[in-house]
């Protein structure tokens, strides 16, 4: 219903003190807006105060009379709710609400006994009313049991334990937030308990596969995971096993670096799945899987008709990653890369040489080959990590290296990104990061060697894949030939 306010009458103009005319909404003398005056607030609108009514004739109420006072003006004495007649805004005796607070509050009584038994007025709303009435206007009666310095709800208080838990309880087959263990995470990742952001799926993956295992971990500085890895086995037409294990490391300075490593390593893995079944040779197989692996990052980089000419300079940032395999096949150990992701040999035997496998396509290696610094001087220059190798729709020429090497002793096969061997980069710093038991269980081992690079730093995306070799001892030798 609406309601019309009457404009209260002023004494006097605010801005000049002049009195104004009856009616006035602005001043005579100063022009000052009378309305503006914001008129005197209410008496507590909210509150229920209810008058019995008065009777008629000789049936009006008869107010008790105070007591008088003494001659050094001792105050009268308070007078209970109990004696005065009179009902409450729900039309309850105001005597009876006296006597039930009082029962209340007697030492022994248990919570809740203090309602009468017997039939009493009804709240209003009839039968169906709550026990306690919703109040809007003051506080929960003093001393009952549910006194607590609230104003009473009419909804469940989300505080309580109960009503908690059940907001909080995940769906069937929903995920639960790694904060407080109890909300559901909702479709954008958040917790719809505490908001807590999730790690996403990527941000640390890993994976076991018969005798190979892979991790990889976002690191410590990155926002997301970029690094992505593929593992699998299948086998020879002969019926003898093969086991791939592919790392790829997004560029990040492209854009959909993340997009462009999980492509490479899907690709790379379903070509060698494809091609090593059929009799392929091993490093002509990696061959075509790092050629498979370009198109798919290729790929990423097409887009619809028209769209360059909102963006000129999208193709120079095409997607990019770098990619390094290694497959298990037979006796022969076959590597396959594109730009500075590393493959790694650590003999079982630890007084045997390690070994790197690859070499790197950047800055770095290209001074060392060419004669123009030696090792420790190229990577300690700023330009050390700037690849000159990689996939993408922009990349010079894809020029895919392989290698194949037939180990003569038994050893543990290292396929990492930069993420890792930065913190271990010769030979020998990976030889005495890797676990000794790594052999027998590589994914622990895994796990250990991502911690490593965690521990050092972890300021770049951590991925590393395990294949421990296993043959028989032939005698001496290196511990690795190129075939």
């Amino acid at each position: 219903m609406s309601q019309s306010h009457q404009q209260p009458a002023l004494s006097q103009c605010p801005g000049c003190a002049e009195p104004p005319a009856a009616g006035d909404l602005f001043c005579g003398v100063c022009g000052y807006d009378l309305s503006a005056v914001p008129a005197r607030p209410g008496d507590r609108p909210t509150m229920a105060i209810t008058v019995p009514p008065a009777a008629s004739g000789s049936e009006a109420v008869r107010w008790p009379a105070a007591a008088e006072t003494d001659s050094s003006d001792v105050p009268a004495p308070v007078h209970r709710p109990s004696d005065l007649p009179g009902t409450d805004s729900g039309g309850r005796s105001l005597a009876e609400q006296e006597q039930q607070r009082e029962q209340a509050q007697e030492p022994g009584a248990a919570a809740g006994q203090g309602a009468p038994v017997g039939p009493g007025p009804e709240p209003v709303g009839g039968a169906e009313a709550s026990a306690v009435p919703v109040r809007h206007d003051d506080r929960a009666v003093p001393g009952g049991a549910e006194h607590s310095g609230d104003f009473a709800l009419a909804a469940p208080d989300p505080r309580t334990a109960e009503h908690a838990a059940a907001a909080a309880a995940p769906a069937a087959g929903g995920k639960v937030c790694v904060a407080c263990r109890s909300g559901r995470v909702d479709p954008d990742g958040y917790c719809e308990n505490c908001g807590h952001a999730q790690p996403r799926e990527r941000d640390h993956m890993e994976q076991e596969l018969g005798s190979v295992a892979a991790v990889s971990d976002r690191g410590l500085r990155h926002h997301r995971n970029e690094d992505s890895f593929a593992v699998s086995s299948t086998a020879l037409p002969d019926g003898s096993p093969a086991v791939v294990a592919i790392v790829c490391d997004g560029v990040s300075s492209a854009s959909r670096p993340d997009e462009a490593s999980a492509a490479a390593a899907n690709a790379a893995n379903e070509s060698l799945l494809e091609s090593l079944p059929r009799g392929t040779h091993p490093q002509q197989a990696m061959h075509e899987a790092i050629v498979a692996a370009s198109e798919a990052v290729n790929a990423l980089a097409q887009e619809p008709a028209g769209a360059m000419e909102h963006d000129a300079h999208r193709h120079q940032n095409a997607p990019a990653c770098t990619l390094v395999g290694a497959v298990m096949a037979g006796e022969l150990l076959i590597v396959g890369w594109v730009g500075d992701s590393r493959v790694y040999w650590v003999p079982e035997d630890r007084s045997r040489p390690t070994a790197r496998l690859t070499e790197d396509d950047s800055w770095a290696a290209q001074m060392v080959a060419a004669g123009l610094m030696n090792e420790a001087e190229a990577y300690a220059d700023e330009r050390a990590h700037a690849i000159t190798g990689w996939l993408g729709a922009d990349a010079y020429e894809l020029e895919p290296h392989t290698a194949a090497f037939k180990p003569d002793r038994p050893g543990l096969v290292v396929v990492c990104t930069d993420g890792l061997w930065n913190y271990a980069e010769s030979a020998e710093e990976m030889a005495a990061a890797v676990p000794a038991d790594a052999q027998e269980h590589p994914l622990r081992g895994a796990q250990v060697l991502v911690g490593h690079a965690l521990d050092g730093g972890g300021h770049d995306n951590v991925t590393v894949a395990l294949l421990p070799f296993a043959v028989r001892p032939q005698g001496a030798g290196s511990a690795c030939e190129t075939v």
